[in-house]
């Protein structure tokens, strides 16, 4: 497959259960005190390196962005999906929001404090993240700190339907906190926490907390 293949198909999908998946997801944070502490981790280490714009690459519909600006961050989100961003702007009217895509990022070198990517490394296959972080080493400031959440475990399955019963066509890697501070320190990056969680947010959970190195 394609990267114009699996992309197409994600952004689809995504267009396709927009509405239903901001009703489902809205208020998973609150059932999930563990992430809460990890982006208030994250806000304020934003906050102790000088403040400034963070990037919520993979969005969705805004729930973690928003989330952050209650936090006190200055936090926009970007999202491959069309559909997701529609909601997301609908359902956040004072925030940014932009369609883009994390594997192609379209924000300047060293442009952004921090950013977060939250359960959105998923659907990108393993080929592909190298790319990835090399973009979010590229837009994050020297020393601005990176938080991630993402699905851990070893396989990778396709998601044929979703929230709300409708259909759609995504892979789904689950990867072990190891793989992923590995592929991170080898892209620039250095990792300060890592841990896994059971939680509304995922059945088991990876939360890693790093920093780009200078």
């Amino acid at each position: 497959m394609t990267a114009d293949d699996w992309l197409a198909r994600t952004s689809t999908s995504y267009d396709t259960v927009a509405v239903s998946y901001a009703r489902l997801v809205r208020d998973l944070l609150a059932e999930a005190p563990y992430e809460r502490a990890a982006l208030a981790s994250f806000a304020e280490l934003v906050r102790g390196t000088g403040g400034g714009p963070v990037a919520d690459v993979g969005c969705g519909t805004g729930r973690i962005t928003a989330h952050l600006h209650t936090l006190g961050v200055d936090a926009f989100g970007i999202d491959l999906s069309p559909g997701m961003i529609e909601v997301a702007r609908r359902d956040h009217p004072g925030l940014r929001f932009e369609v883009g895509s994390m594997t192609d990022l379209d924000l300047p070198d060293g442009s952004v404090a921090g950013l977060v990517a939250w359960y959105s490394l998923i659907h990108i296959p393993d080929e592909e993240i190298g790319g990835v972080f090399t973009h979010f080493r590229r837009v994050v400031r020297p020393g601005g700190p990176l938080l991630l959440g993402f699905h851990v475990g070893d396989e990778t399955t396709v998601k044929t339907q979703g929230y709300g019963g409708h259909p759609m066509n995504v892979h789904v890697h689950r990867r072990q906190p190891a793989q992923v501070a590995t592929w991170l320190a080898e892209n620039g990056f250095t990792v300060d926490s890592q841990t896994t969680v059971t939680s509304a947010e995922s059945r088991l959970g990876g939360i890693i907390i790093g920093r780009r190195l200078a």
